[in-house]
């Protein structure tokens, strides 16, 4: 099975650069695919890139008159060119991207098209995918963004075989995650794998313990920019409990210095390590390839975050990625603007490219694929996704692509120090509410 890359692929635009350097400067594989009125620019890199040409292709053959030409580009160039294109007016017809804090800025800059009354019209195409995947696409109410392609929720990984071993039973509760900490320790077992060096790793707890605790009102007044949102006394609660788990030794010594690129924090998992950890559902096929018959021999568990006594939170809601998106430009013409659109209903997530998405290992954002998942050798785990996704109330996308990429480098670093016991739950709060809307 082909390996999902890591959403850390997905991290916010980098700084722009003057326009004529960027465009002169930023390479691309090449067009992969000619022709055409309506343009469209996304990501290289396998599995991901093959999925998308394949669809793009197949649109153009069932469509001869409204043709679209495809670009691919890697992920870093990409992330320069496609902002500084944006800015100088050049964008493409199509813009592949991510939503949250980016497609605000577009937005506020009136350079993408505002599709909430196409999607008024068009609600057959809206009912199509998970609902939840319509969060990052939608600012201030109204939605600029066509969700595509797959979800990828956060997932809490245990190892079964530790388990069994210790006598213990997966936590329904954070009580029961701060009382295993203990007894996994007794047994010389970690209780928690952590990349900690790479941070948005650590950000994972905080995002589910602000939903668990607060609901997801208290990042959605983070993302809307209102004042002191960070200081929300369930922020300070749920800063105060992550910090009570690194007292009590929850997480592997030395998770600072571990990093997420490695699959270090994984192989702790599928050696036995570490009994448990927070990682993407990307995870599940580095592990299938990495640890021998950890998962065909079932010995590798997965559920949802559990819910925090007294917390007001749902506790079927999750965070991650909801999807990926695409905007259309508003500077396209009026015929471009028609085949993008066009292409949402006829193009977007049809049988092919579902298939190969799920051959990929990954859940498409599509409802109605139960049974083609039921077929998959990885049925448990892409079913188990597939529900999560679709029945979660909010999906909150990862906070560092909701945030703009100042305030979530801000994120970063103070999670760090969080992490690390160096600052206070009040001050991370205070030190966030300075980059609050910037």
């Amino acid at each position: 099975m082909a390996i999902p890359l890591s959403r850390r692929t997905f991290l916010g635009l980098a700084a722009a650069v003057p326009a004529s350097a960027a465009l002169s400067a930023c390479g691309s594989s090449g067009p992969s695919e000619s022709g055409g009125g309506a343009s469209y620019w996304y990501l290289s890199g396998q599995p991901q890139e093959g999925v998308r040409t394949n669809a793009l292709k197949a649109f153009n053959k069932a469509h001869p008159k409204e043709k679209i030409k495809g670009t691919t580009f890697p992920n870093d160039a990409y992330k320069t060119k496609i902002k500084t294109a944006i800015g100088a007016g050049q964008a493409p017809t199509m813009i592949w991207g991510w939503g949250g804090g980016t497609l605000r800025s577009y937005v506020k800059a009136g350079q993408v098209e505002d599709l909430t009354s196409w999607f008024g019209d068009h609600p057959e195409v809206k009912k199509r995918v998970f609902p939840s995947s319509f969060g990052p696409a939608t600012i201030d109410g109204k939605i600029y963004a066509m969700p595509v392609e797959t979800v990828q929720p956060i997932v809490l990984y245990y190892n079964k075989k530790v388990f069994d071993q210790v006598g213990v039973k997966p936590p329904q509760s954070w009580g029961d995650i701060m009382a295993l900490v203990p007894k996994f320790k007794a047994k010389g077992i970690a209780p928690f794998s952590l990349g900690g060096q790479s941070r948005w790793t650590n950000m994972m707890w905080l995002e589910f313990l602000f939903d668990r605790i607060g609901g997801p009102e208290v990042f959605q007044a983070v993302f809307d920019g209102e004042k002191d949102a960070w200081s929300n006394p369930a922020a300070i609660d749920a800063l105060g409990k992550v910090q009570e788990l690194v007292k009590a030794g929850g997480f592997v010594k030395g998770f600072s210095s571990i990093t997420a690129d490695s699959n270090a924090d994984q192989a702790l998992l599928y050696t036995g390590k570490a009994a448990m950890m927070l990682h993407g559902s990307w995870s599940y096929g580095i592990q299938k390839a990495d640890g021998g018959d950890f998962v065909s021999g079932g010995g590798l568990g997965f559920m949802n975050f559990p819910p925090v006594e007294g917390g007001k939170g749902d506790p079927s809601d999750t965070v991650g990625n909801p999807g990926q998106y695409l905007y259309i430009s508003s500077k396209a013409s009026a015929e471009q603007k028609k085949i993008a659109k066009d292409y949402f209903t006829k193009g977007v997530l049809q049988p092919a490219e579902v298939k190969d998405w799920i051959g990929t290992g990954a859940v498409p954002l599509l409802l109605g694929t139960e049974k083609q998942l039921d077929a998959s050798e990885d049925a448990a785990f892409l079913k188990f996704t597939y529900d999560v996704a679709s029945k979660a109330k909010t999906f909150a996308q990862s906070w560092d692509q909701a945030l703009s990429p100042t305030a979530a480098e801000t994120l970063l670093d103070n999670i760090v120090k969080l992490f690390q016991l160096s600052i206070s739950p009040k001050k991370f709060a205070a030190n966030l509410n300075e980059v609050l809307g910037k």
